[in-house]
């Protein structure tokens, strides 16, 4: 049966929620924001495209720092009110220039960062 991206449930804000993860090691490397619009442009294109809430506008992962997401497969939760993005990334995910977002964790009370900054 052909994929409808209109068949997702987006928030009031016409916004689902997308993890990206690594295709091939499974590290979750960001979670952002996609409409239904993202949705389309991503799967036409094979590049992965974002909302950007704050600027209002598309967002393809890379376009600025070259370290671009291609789409391998996207997937759809039990709800189909999240989605995830198994990609390949090339350079790190995270603007901070770290492969993951997800670079601090909560370790006995403390707040520690887990993972530096690539250096080129």
């Amino acid at each position: 049966m052909p994929f409808d991206p209109g068949s997702l449930k987006y928030d009031a804000a016409g916004l689902i929620p997308c993890v990206a993860q690594d295709a091939v090691s499974g590290e979750v490397l960001m979670l952002a924001w996609m409409n239904e619009g993202a949705v389309r442009r991503t799967l036409e294109t094979g590049k992965v495209t974002y909302w950007s809430r704050s600027r209002g506008a598309f967002w393809v992962k890379g376009e600025s720092s070259g370290h671009h997401q291609r789409l391998v497969e996207l997937r759809l939760d039990c709800d189909r009110d999240c989605l995830l993005a198994l990609v390949r990334q090339e350079g790190p995910a995270c603007h901070t220039n770290r492969r993951s977002c997800f670079y601090t964790a909560v370790r006995e009370g403390e707040e520690v960062e887990i993972m530096a900054p690539v250096h080129a």
